[in-house]
């Protein structure tokens, strides 16, 4: 029911399953005197189990799978984050552990003595304890294995584990993945490009080739150095808004204003969240959506912008106020091709919050460095990962530059468009960095959201809808992220209507450095915003496979696509008749499908 939201009896049947099938198996090989212990190691594991795994679904919004115990060490590092997510249904897992433990010590209160009476088998029911453990691992396997195999062709992860139940789905997770695996480093990456171009030309994304001379906009940024500002956390919707007459981001809005403003963007990272961004913005490859791409691909030599720009005399880095071991980026940074890093150490700790240092601090240090490689003559590639935004939206009182009504203290909503002010207002002093050190005029300027920061159990539309007035959707406006390209020079901006996502942010870069990808030797999967007429891109961790994006609807598939469902993205109002997008469905899954085939031929470093 917590992942679900309802319950069904075909579902009860699908996780008690396995979970008969388990203790079946225990009742066999555990020797009599320590069943008792062995039943409350597997009822303690389990609950332990459900109780994480329902913490990460309210954090994560997915399902998670065996692989997210890969990153169980990063959840330290964000725990405030991730407690502040536990709700206190979360630990009915327990609730059958304390009534034991209270009944125990109620027994031993009144017996005053040890209660030593088995709880197994006594002489009338030793006969029929071995056709019910029989019963257990037959009907419990036959069960579970009718789930697995009527849920392994279904897309959409959430249904499939509806269908498959928890543990069943760990399974499938498994097998998808040992699928998956036996793909690494088989077939010819050309072989791979081949088909991504073929499947790409299929498609009318319309306008002038992106990186050659009849392409809009191209080369007019050639040569200049370029800073890429991702931003913790950042949805959209604060951009030109006012909370009680404060304007929550007047430089974003300003820089808006005078360059190319993208409001139709959207979040397509995978489990690594943040780290996934830093990839995607960096190579235009999609995450594979089961495994950070960090922890999963940091050993390879990723084709990106800056390994692109380093041959053409650029040099590199990128700042980060956390440990460079978050999401394994030291691994994710070499493999993007990065001359070098800034973590924790580099800036002054104004303890912020639990990263450290604020992001006034970290645009202070990166302009020092940016500043002494302009001094030599150097062009520069710069990413700034801000932290200051970061979930639970705790802002020290003394950095707080708005004040929120009475009706929003205390609430997430309130906590969060204070940071986002406050992101906004440390951008405002990076802008100034740049003036004082001379590099206002010779610097590209990119500033996107890495992901959304609302959690949708926590801020309901109606709260968003009152407090700004404007319309919210749990789904589109939370993953719609900004997108900003600030050119040096630039006084009359413009807004660009397409639908895009996080993977069009590096090739519509290159155009405008006059870079064409292709003679490069990269193979985008995202496309160049100024120069197509139509787009869908695809989304598949905090929604399910085979989800999209185009210029019309957001789609969200149930068990296929007939069953699915779509939202426009100009109203947020349900649309019925979307049987005119299957075809974008099926290209999307392939497209996806191409992607994950071509990182995985990736060379290893």
């Amino acid at each position: 029911m917590l992942f679900f939201d309802r319950i069904a009896w075909e579902w009860v049947l699908a996780d008690a399953a396995p979970v008969l099938l388990l203790m079946g198996i225990l009742a066999v090989v555990v020797p009599t005197r320590a069943k008792t212990a062995a039943f409350w190691i597997f009822n303690g594991a389990l609950s332990l189990l459900l109780f994480a795994s329902s913490v990460y679904f309210n954090h994560f919004g997915s399902v998670p799978t065996y692989l997210a115990l890969y990153e169980l060490n990063q959840v330290f590092q964000i725990r405030d984050s991730v407690e502040s997510t536990i709700q206190i249904v979360d630990y009915l897992f327990f609730a059958d552990i304390a009534v034991y433990v209270i009944y125990r010590l109620f027994r031993r209160g009144k017996t005053g003595a040890r209660d030593t009476r088995s709880a197994y088998a006594p002489p009338r029911f030793r006969g029929v304890y071995p056709a019910v453990i029989l019963v257990s691992i037959i009907g419990g396997g036959s069960l579970s294995a009718y789930s697995i195999h009527a849920s392994a062709g279904i897309t959409n992860e959430l249904v499939q584990a509806e269908s498959a139940g928890f543990l069943n789905y760990e399974v499938v997770a498994a097998i998808r993945e040992r699928q998956n695996n036996e793909l690494v480093g088989t077939g010819n990456i050309k072989d791979t490009i081949a088909k991504v171009e073929a499947l790409e030309s299929s498609y009318n994304y319309g306008g002038a080739p992106s990186g050659t001379p009849s392409a809009n906009f191209f080369g007019s940024m050639q040569g200049k150095n370029v800073i890429v500002v991702q931003m913790e956390a950042f949805q959209n919707f604060p951009l030109h808004q006012s909370l009680n007459g404060q304007e929550l981001t007047p430089n974003l809005n300003k820089l808006a204003d005078e360059g190319f403003y993208f409001p139709h963007v959207f979040q397509q990272i995978g489990p690594g969240n943040t780290s996934d961004a830093e990839f995607m913005s960096n190579t235009s490859i999609y995450p594979i959506g089961s495994l950070a791409m960090s922890t999963g691909f940091g050993d390879r030599t990723l084709p990106s912008l800056p390994r692109v720009l380093k041959k053409k005399g650029y040099e590199a880095y990128t700042f980060h106020v956390n440990k460079v071991g978050f999401w394994n980026r030291k691994e994710l940074y070499a493999a993007i091709g990065f001359n070098g890093y800034y973590d924790k150490p580099y800036f002054k700790n104004d303890h912020f919050n639990a990263f450290g240092a604020s992001d006034e601090q970290l645009y202070i240090t990166g302009v020092q460095k940016l500043a002494e490689l302009s001094r030599q003559g150097t062009p520069f590639y710069a990413q700034f990962v801000t932290a200051s935004s970061h979930h639970p939206f705790q802002i020290p009182d003394s950095f707080k530059k708005i004040t929120v009504p009475g009706n929003l203290q205390g609430t997430m909503l309130g906590d969060y468009l204070t940071a986002i002010n406050y992101t906004d207002y440390a951008i405002g002093t990076l802008i100034d960095g740049l003036k004082q050190n001379g590099l206002w005029d010779s610097t590209l300027l990119v500033f996107y959201g890495d992901h959304f920061g609302l959690q949708p159990q926590d801020v309901p539309p109606e709260q968003v809808e009152g407090a700004l007035g404007i319309k919210y959707d749990n789904r589109i406006s939370r993953f719609n992220i900004p997108l900003i390209i600030h050119m040096p020079g630039s006084k009359q901006g413009k807004t660009v209507e397409r639908t895009g996502g996080q993977l069009d942010i590096m090739p519509t870069l290159a155009n405008l450095l006059g870079i064409s990808l292709k003679n490069e030797g990269v193979t985008p999967f995202g496309h160049d915003l100024l120069n197509i007429q139509h787009n869908v891109l695809g989304m598949r961790y905090y929604l399910p496979s085979g989800s999209f994006f185009n210029d019309d609807i957001l789609f969200v598939p149930g068990k296929s696509f007939q069953d699915g469902e779509a939202v426009s993205l100009k109203t947020l109002q349900p649309v019925t008749d979307f049987a005119r997008y299957e075809r974008d469905y099926k290209y999307i899954l392939q497209w996806m499908s191409l992607s994950d085939e071509y990182v995985k031929l990736l060379p290893k470093r």
